[in-house]
């Protein structure tokens, strides 16, 4: 049974490629319309097509071609239908023969395919040649986003033995905020209070965690909390921050031309930032170099930045920004480099994926300075869980009850904050 259903995909798959060759042949031939064609043209063109040819395809088969069609030259493929999906978080392609979605935290597949490797190849040009990305032999690899900021990665042979791989996290139509987190159960109120004045309190955060974990979804809420009047550099490989202030300037980093020359760097534009008058410098996420220059930035009068960065716990966090600052090629002492992560880091917020799919902030961890040739920390929330009965994942927020170092900074900034946030059990 299962071959047959794949001998008919593959017949299908046949007879659209047939149509849509013709279709864009019908399509050159209207003046002004081969790139911008309206669905209604495109199914008057459809149905001409399979009038000529009448024996090509069933009646039952024709509207689901013809939407297959409209998908392929005004969307993004076979997969146009899961990126419209809102309850789809992650879209996976492993090639043209197998597709993979995540919905609700669980992976599923699914039954969707394409034509074959060209197919896939045709697709993530389609998404990343607008962008002024390129993807080939001599760049295998390109990250980019859709229209509506959903993240794009791809890698294609000969990187990819599977043959053309496309990952997409989608973003929602709404941009979140802290409600829908404390609803999620991310977070308690308390901790959201807390951050809400750590914000305009112009703390310097970094916000760690796994792939997944919600990392960027934290950083646009946290963002909401900027002031109106304050201007704000946003600083991405592939622009997916979404803020809604007025005074906001964002830049994006350029990968190299085909020349392998004219690339612009996240450190390049770090440095940038720093001419360009900034009250907040907000940079999607410190992977090399450029943590060097965020930590200068934030140790010379830039207060207020926040980022994100991959890393296990909180402790881990500190030990890849060491790395990181190595990254940059100065031969710097160790426990200098400690002394500017101790003195420029104000807070960490800590976010984990649970084996339910839920995202949670599992550490709210205040950097207190140096003793010694360590750094030290101190959790001001942590999280505890367990499994429930029906798989899901049981959390409990709880205060540590340590009022943090930094509380004399909310008062020079007019921020109040009342103690029991500190005391709260929950």
């Amino acid at each position: 049974m299962r071959t047959l259903n794949r001998n008919r995909r593959e017949q299908q798959h046949e007879i659209v490629a047939k149509i849509h060759k013709q279709l864009i042949a019908e399509l050159k031939t209207l003046p002004g319309q081969e790139y911008n064609p309206s669905p209604q043209e495109i199914e008057a063109l459809v149905k001409k097509i399979l009038e000529q040819n009448p024996d090509l395809v069933t009646r039952v088969d024709r509207r689901r071609i013809t939407a297959e069609l409209i998908d392929e030259i005004l969307g993004f493929g076979p997969i146009t239908p899961l990126l419209n999906d809102t309850s789809i978080s992650e879209i996976m392609v492993n090639g043209p023969k197998q597709v993979y979605i995540e919905r609700s935290g669980k992976m599923e597949r699914t039954d969707i395919t394409f034509r074959d490797d060209a197919h896939v190849l045709h697709i993530i040009d389609k998404i990343v040649s607008p962008l002024g990305r390129r993807i080939d032999e001599s760049m295998p690899m390109v990250d980019a986003r859709l229209p509506d900021g959903s993240r794009v990665n791809a890698v294609i042979p000969p990187i990819a033995l599977n043959g053309p791989v496309l990952t997409i996290r989608k973003f929602g139509e709404h941009s979140l905020k802290m409600e829908d987190l404390i609803k999620l159960g991310t977070l308690s109120p308390e901790m959201a209070r807390f951050l809400e004045a750590c914000v305009k309190a112009r703390l310097n955060i970094i916000i760690s965690g796994g792939t997944g974990s919600g990392k960027t979804t934290t950083l646009n809420v946290l963002s909401s909390f900027i002031p109106r009047n304050e201007r704000i550099i946003t600083i991405e490989d592939a622009a997916e921050i979404q803020l809604h202030q007025e005074h906001v300037v964002r830049m994006e980093a350029r990968p190299p031309n085909i020349e392998g020359t004219g690339a612009i760097t996240i450190r390049d534009l770090v440095r940038n930032a720093l001419r360009m008058r900034p009250d907040r410098i907000v940079v999607g996420e410190v992977r090399g170099g450029e943590a060097l220059d965020m930590l200068q930035a934030m140790n010379t009068g830039h207060d207020g930045s926040l980022t994100t960065g991959h890393a296990n716990s909180p402790r881990d966090m500190l030990s890849r920004l060491e790395t990181m600052v190595l990254m940059a090629g100065m031969d710097l002492p160790v426990r200098a480099i400690r002394e500017q992560i101790a003195s420029a880091i104000d807070l960490i917020i800590h976010q984990a994926r649970m084996r339910d799919g839920s995202r949670r902030i599992v550490h709210i961890t205040e950097v207190q300075g140096m003793e010694g040739d360590v750094i030290v920390l101190q959790d001001i929330f942590s999280v505890q869980y367990g499994r429930r009965s029906d798989g899901k994942t049981h959390v409990r927020f709880t205060a540590t009850g340590i009022r943090p170092k930094f509380i004399d900074k909310f008062e020079a900034q007019g921020v109040s904050l009342t103690n029991d946030v500190f005391a709260a059990q929950i």
